[in-house]
């Protein structure tokens, strides 16, 4: 299968956090640097092109809709909404990397379990929330980009 050099060099920052919250946890020494080094998680990030071209090459299916949803994160509240919510000790940052991370805890944490166990999972959730708040509060996330899919079975 080709695809276009553009969409397939994508990077997928939610992955590339997670990496960078468990090498914290080996500076901590929570995690040893040897499972981390034999964690491996195949993973590809499709464009909406791809998964319409797979699901029709499939064949079992017909693409019901097919929508991308992205949003600017630094657009969610207004800069006197900041400010006032600097002044409550609120961090809208912070509560979006919380909320980023219990979504992929909800995908990845059966996997992150099995291989380092069950007592770094919170930390190491606690740390991907304060680097995706980060992220965010610096600008490096200019998009966040959601692909939603329905399928009707042919």
């Amino acid at each position: 299968m080709h695809w276009e050099k553009s969409k397939s060099l994508k990077r997928d920052y939610g992955w590339d956090l997670l990496s960078k919250s468990l090498l914290d946890l080996v500076v901590e020494g929570v995690v040893q640097e040897a499972d981390v080094d034999s964690f491996n998680v195949p993973h590809y990030t499709p464009c909406k092109e791809e998964i319409a071209e797979i699901v029709e090459r499939e064949g079992s299916f017909d693409i019901k809709r097919l929508q991308v949803f992205e949003a600017n994160p630094s657009a969610v509240l207004s800069r006197e909404e900041q400010l006032h919510n600097q002044d409550l000790d609120f961090n809208v940052y912070l509560e979006m990397g919380k909320k980023t991370a219990n979504g992929v805890r909800a995908i990845s944490e059966p996997l992150l379990s099995s291989h380092f166990g069950d007592a770094v999972i919170d930390k190491l959730f606690k740390r991907y929330a304060t680097h995706v708040a980060d992220g965010l509060g610096n600008s490096k996330f200019h998009k966040l980009t959601t692909i939603v899919v329905s399928l009707t079975k042919k």
